[in-house]
């Protein structure tokens, strides 16, 4: 059932192109998010190995940084909690709804489900670059 108070996700999709397109126009950047996941991954392991990421090919041409990209991917975590706060639709839960009723509560189903369809979704934006 629909929230009356829930944003519209046309009316968000279209917004979501708006600012994408202005991002291109104005700034010639390109929205995007795989990139720092890759690059928080290097920022952890830093914390850990320094010297093995110095080591690392990739991070010596994508540096773990945080720039625009990895505030981008902030401002999505922000921007879906003051969605969810101001619709009235947030809810502290573990499992969404909507997993649970596909996978159960099962942890083990729903984690297997989660790896595969991450790995997919990583393995595309990758290939796309990013």
């Amino acid at each position: 059932m629909r929230d009356d108070k829930a944003w519209s996700p046309y009316l968000a999709g279209a917004l979501s192109g708006l600012v994408s397109v202005l991002s291109v126009w104005i700034a010639g950047q390109y929205f995007g998010a795989s990139t720092t996941f890759v690059r928080m991954a290097g920022m952890i392991e830093s914390v850990f190995a320094p010297e093995r990421v110095a080591q690392l090919d990739y991070f010596v041409r994508v540096a773990p940084r945080v720039d625009w990209q990895w505030m981008f991917v902030v401002g999505i975590l922000v921007g879906s909690f003051i969605a969810a706060k101001t619709s009235g639709t947030f809810k502290k839960q573990w499992v969404p709804d909507m997993w649970q009723e596909k996978f159960g509560l099962s942890p083990v189903k729903r984690g297997i489900m989660a790896f595969f369809g991450g790995a997919i979704a990583m393995f595309g934006a990758r290939m796309a670059d990013g």
